[in-house]
């Protein structure tokens, strides 16, 4: 186990993984709790807070935003690291195939292609999670607890950035949250003039 754990540690330092899992990270959590709070308020707007039709536009979406974040993720990763490959190879005049930096690249791309397509559809799930507890709570109830749970998530996230770059907790999480109020305010009104 501690050779896999080395291995992994040597991994994440040749290739920087880390830094681009982290923007992944949080870019695409954001994207999953708003997406996921836009069709709850649509929902909600729109008269229809219907369990099974939140739980399976929710579902929907995490399924879509996780292929779609994996897939893009991998290809793209996948391009830029060839790339990196060949110019390090033609430099080194040798094929590098094989070799611990050609493990170490495909190990970054699968790595920063999972947290890509996992972390919009946790954000999302969080946000539809009220609607999971079927009759225990009202539509209603289920409605401002995944607001809640979404205003909190961003704000959690902001936090983390905040964490990241050495700021203030409570302001970068207040300026995600902001963002938040503002996706409420502006799904609210426009679906009220449709």
């Amino acid at each position: 186990m501690k050779g896999l754990h080395d291995r992994l540690k040597d991994y994440f330092e040749l290739t920087g993984v880390s830094e681009i899992a982290r923007r992944y990270f949080v870019m695409n959590a954001f994207d999953g709790v708003l997406t996921m709070l836009g069709v709850i308020i649509g929902a909600y707007m729109a008269g229809n807070v219907d369990r099974s039709i939140i739980l399976g536009s929710g579902i929907s979406v995490c399924i879509a935003m996780g292929l779609s974040g994996f897939s893009g993720a991998y290809m793209t990763e996948q391009a830029e690291r060839t790339r990196e490959m060949k110019k390090l190879e033609s430099a080194l005049l040798i094929d590098l195939n094989g070799t611990h930096h050609d493990r170490a690249n495909r190990f970054a791309v699968i790595f920063v292609s999972m947290i890509d397509g996992l972390s919009p559809a946790v954000g999302a799930i969080i946000v539809v999670a009220p609607f999971f507890f079927g009759s225990m709570i009202t539509h209603e109830v289920a409605v401002y607890a995944s607001i809640i749970l979404a205003l909190l998530t961003l704000f959690l996230l902001g936090a983390y950035l905040a964490h990241i770059s050495d700021e203030r907790l409570i302001l970068h999480g207040t300026k995600m949250l902001v963002i938040g109020i503002i996706t409420i305010i502006t799904c609210t009104v426009v679906i009220s003039l449709i």
